[in-house]
């Protein structure tokens, strides 16, 4: 059942038939199961998930895997980071239950030709504006690992906000049986939100990465104190793009339909900009305007 090219306590199952034997023990005996989808490269946003996920499951399951159909012929599916050893090392510290590693072949063997077409949440103008491919792959992934693992929870890191919302509605249109969390974003101590892709940024670009989450705050500062919220965003685009940012996008929608935001919703704003040769994404919560016309959490 484990891979033996790893010699190491957590069970490594690289095969679908080998995650769903494990899986099936723990069902005979009546256990909870939890799944934590990733593609590797894990940092303490990936063991929040996992952490979370442990407190609500008997049995954790984190799936490794870098799909290849959610990446652009043009984006960095080669050069995304692959560190499976380490990543092993990792998920030892926080004590899960087995690891699904399974390869491309695997995934979309030989002969493959379904895949899952996305709308809704997905066509919001947000990632998909600048990657047309990339929520049909993440949908078609995401609901392959949801049938192998079967779990009853699913948890997905908030900072992908838009996947995440794609994924619950994947989840409701398919009558899936499990339930999909969101994990709260994790943050380095000067406020960049963790990412695999950070280790693109060089040195210069990394001290000024913090800024996107420092101008998302003075937005958000903004709006409370009732500032008009297409000059607050036009403020802070003009002063990311004179630091060097290249924005995508900066906009302020509603956090359960990503549609645009009126104020009597929770809000979400959303980011996405170009660092150098990174691409970096963040959100933030905005809290609704009550009837006293004060921002509320």
């Amino acid at each position: 059942m484990s891979d033996p090219a790893f010699s190491h306590a957590i069970p490594c199952c690289p095969t679908v038939a080998a995650i769903r034997a494990l899986v099936g023990q723990w069902r005979q005996e009546g256990q909870t199961i939890a799944l934590v989808p990733t593609m590797g490269a894990l940092h303490e946003g990936h063991l929040s998930l996992v952490r979370q996920a442990k407190q609500q499951a008997k049995r954790v399951v984190v799936s490794i895997f870098v799909n290849p159909t959610q990446f652009a012929p043009n984006e960095d599916f080669s050069s995304y980071p692959r560190q499976l050893q380490r990543d092993l090392d990792l998920l030892a510290t926080v004590g899960i239950d087995a690891v699904f590693t399974p390869d491309a072949g695997v995934m979309y063997p030989a002969g493959f030709s379904t895949t899952i077409s996305m709308v809704g949440p997905a066509t919001v103008g947000l990632e998909d504006a600048s990657r047309p491919v990339f929520f049909n792959g993440v949908a078609t992934v995401v609901a392959k690992l949801l049938i192998q693992v079967a779990p009853d929870l699913a948890i997905f890191g908030e900072k992908d906000f838009q996947q995440l919302a794609v994924i619950k509605q994947l989840v409701l249109d398919l009558d899936l049986p499990v339930t999909v969390q969101g994990g709260p974003t994790m943050r380095e101590a000067d406020g960049l939100a963790m990412s695999s892709r950070n280790v693109y940024l060089s040195t210069a670009e990394r001290a000024l990465a913090p800024r996107l989450y420092r101008s998302m705050n003075g937005v958000k500062d903004g709006i409370a104190a009732g500032q008009s919220v297409p000059s607050l965003i036009r403020a802070a685009k003009t002063e990311l793009e004179q630091v060097g940012f290249t924005i995508d996008y900066l906009v302020l929608r509603d956090a359960s339909t990503l549609a645009e935001w009126h104020g009597r919703s929770q809000g979400r704003l959303l980011v996405a900009a170009w660092l150098g040769k990174t691409r970096l994404i963040d959100n933030i919560g905005i809290g609704y305007v009550d009837l006293d016309g004060h921002i509320k959490e």
